[in-house]
This record gives structure tokens, C-alpha cells and sequence, in this order.
């Protein structure tokens, strides 16, 4: 590791996503639905201490079909990990509640799932007393900015202390630094849109800010229970939203997809006999990056790669009347290309990799 980036060093995450919101505003109740796992769900605050976390396949009807072409003994869908949080407070930043638990965990993960409540139900405690949900929107968004300006206030001095060296990349961390300090104080989520030459210095970007996290919303209610003003206050955000009533809600694949592309994630595919198989890579991952995902020597001998859209592949399969000539007929059709070191792979890619 380099020097310019040991300032406030955070270890790499995992493809999760924290489920955060509120005490009793349905943050278990949706995990339990993603995930179909029993959880603990209780009408009192911090009923959820430690992180429950699943495991939730990634819908993509292009297995099946690929599998069913191929004959394979197994599919293997993407992937996304879910963490429900235990419930923030007002002043978790200073440790009320659970706070310095539920900040920690969020770190953990790459994207937020905000649960606001809509649902008025007298019977299920508010920890506000009432059902506010743009102030629960702010309480959160609030103490994540407080605890990203703590974070940030203590690196500061290092950071001096380094540029004071005369080292060029210690002064360029400390001077974004204090820029995201100044954004921070004046209320400001730290977004990729409107911070991008603060967050794509090396330094901060080993710092994990909360705020820096893409949010998706989920408005636990009815789309009628949400009104303008909050949905404009989620939008000037630069976030998406949900609105569903959890509490019947059974299936809820809409909100896995959706979480998988805030993280600017796509899946290119591998088909055989022994299994159809999705791989998460970055947009705009290149062939032999996206080879390393498969096996760390397809990188580094990676030749080339053979790539057929998933579709192009089925319709050659079935106009040769047998899943077996699915490859050939596409070859034979001119559908395989061989692509180079610089190809993007994109979402849907059916991929062979050709290595030393």
C-alpha cells in the first residue's frame, strides 16, 4: 500500500447493504421477506442488537433459460448480502441508543436501504412519538453526517502533520478534507454527484463515509401515504425510492434488483454442463478483469474471450432444434465474438475465456 492512502485506512467491503432506518419502522419485517428467514420482530426499540444478515439471490431469468439450454447440473445466481441494522436514534453519533454499533455496521456495507415509516399505527410505538416521516428522513441523514465529520475532523491532523512534509499527495488529501469538513458542517450528504473531486482522492475514498453510500429509499406505506415534499426531498438527494406496505407485502424481487444497481453492479454469465452461472462485476470492467473474477490466472493469461449476447445464444439454440447447438450454431452464424484486452463486458455477456 502506498503512502498517500494509510491515512485513515478502512478495510475493503463485502456486495452488502445495510438495511437502516428508525426503531419499529419495518426494517425486520422487510428482511424477513427478502431473505424468508425467521428473524426477531418485536414492538419495542433495538429488538434487532446484532446485525441479522442473509444472503438474497439476485432474480435473472436468464439462468434458467441458459440452464435449460444447456443441460446444467446446477445454476449459481449473483448475490447480494443484507444486514439489518439495529435502529438509529437521534444523537447515535454520540452513542445514544445503539448508535455506535448501528454507525459501525453501516460501514460494514456498500449501499443503504433507508425504511421510512408512512403507516400510522397506534399500536406500534414511535420512538418520535409520532409518524413524521420527513423528520425521520433528516434524523437519520443526520447523524450519518455527524459521524462522517467526526471521522473526518480526526484524520485532519495527521494529515497536516504529513503535509507539512512537503509531500504533494498529503496536501491534496488534506485539502479535500477540509472541503468535505465544510460540505459536511453545512448539512451535505458527501454524494459521488455533487463531491466527485473529493471522494475519488485516494485517501478519502479508504475512509467508507456513511454519507458517501448510495441510499434507495423504501417508504414503508402506501404511494398515496407519501407526500410531495417528501419525495422531492429524496430526489434533490440523488436517491431512488420504493413505496410498499411491508405488512403485505410477500415478494418483493423489484427492491433486490434495485439494490443491485445502485451499485453500479452487472452480471456477464458462463453456460455448460455443469452449471449457468451469473458473475458481478463493475460497469465497465474489462475482459481480463472480469476473466479474474472467474479464477485470479484467467487475468493474468487471459488471451482472449469469446462473448455472445445471452439472447442471440437462445435464438440460435432453438433454430437448431437441440440445446446442444446453441455455441455451434451461434459460431457457425457469426454471433461469437473474439474480443481483446480492452472489450467492456456488458450485462448479459454469454463468456468464454481463452488463457495461457
Amino acid at each position: 500500500m502506498t503512502a498517500r492512502a494509510e491515512y485513515c485506512i478502512i478495510k475493503s467491503m463485502k456486495l452488502s447493504i445495510g438495511i437502516v432506518g428508525l426503531p419499529n419502522v419495518g426494517k425486520s419485517t422487510l428482511f424477513k421477506i427478502l431473505t424468508r428467514q425467521e428473524v426477531h420482530i418485536a414492538n419495542y426499540p433495538f429488538a434487532t442488537i446484532d446485525p441479522n444478515v442473509g444472503v438474497v439471490e439476485v432474480p435473472d431469468e436468464r439462468l434458467e433459460k441458459l440452464s435449460t439450454m444447456s443441460k446444467s447440473k446446477k445454476i449459481i445466481p449473483a448475490v447480494v448480502e443484507f444486514y439489518d441494522i439495529a435502529g438509529l436514534v437521534k444523537g447515535a453519533n454520540t452513542g445514544e441508543g445503539l448508535g455506535n454499533q448501528f454507525l459501525a455496521h453501516i460501514r460494514e456495507t456498500q449501499a443503504i436501504v433507508v425504511v421510512i415509516r408512512l403507516f400510522g399505527n397506534s399500536e406500534i410505538v414511535h420512538v418520535e412519538g409520532t409518524v413524521d416521516a420527513a423528520r425521520d428522513l433528516e434524523i437519520i441523514n443526520t447523524e450519518l453526517i455527524l459521524r462522517d465529520l467526526e471521522t473526518v475532523e480526526k484524520c485532519i491532523p495527521k494529515a497536516e502533520s504529513e503535509a507539512r512534509t512537503g509531500s504533494k499527495e498529503a496536501a491534496q488529501f488534506l485539502s479535500v478534507l477540509r472541503e468535505a469538513k465544510s460540505a459536511l458542517e453545512k448539512g451535505d450528504l458527501l454524494s459521488l454527484e455533487k463531491h466527485s473531486h473529493i471522494l475519488q482522492n485516494v485517501g478519502m475514498s479508504g475512509l467508507s463515509l456513511l454519507t458517501a453510500k448510495k441510499q434507495l429509499y423504501l417508504l414503508n406505506g402506501t404511494e398515496e401515504d407519501a407526500n410531495e415534499a417528501l419525495i422531492g426531498k429524496i430526489k434533490s438527494l440523488g436517491a431512488d425510492y420504493l413505496a410498499m406496505d411491508l405488512a403485505s407485502a410477500t415478494e418483493i424481487s423489484g427492491l433486490i434488483k434495485k439494490s443491485y444497481e445502485i451499485l453500479d453492479l452487472i452480471s456477464f454469465l458462463t453456460t455448460g454442463e455443469d452449471e449457468t452461472r451469473a458473475w458481478t462485476i463493475k460497469k465497465g470492467t474489462k475482459a481480463p478483469e472480469a476473466a479474474g473474477v472467474i479464477h485470479t490466472d484467467f487475468e493474468k493469461k487471459f488471451i482472449r474471450a469469446e462473448v455472445v449476447n445471452w439472447q442471440k445464444l437462445l435464438e440460435a439454440a432453438h433454430s437448431a432444434g437441440s440445446g446442444q447447438g446453441g455455441w455451434v450454431q451461434a459460431k457457425q452464424k457469426g454471433l461469437i465474438r473474439l474480443e481483446g484486452k480492452d472489450y467492456v463486458v456488458q450485462d448479459g455477456d454469454v463468456v468464454v475465456i481463452r488463457h495461457g
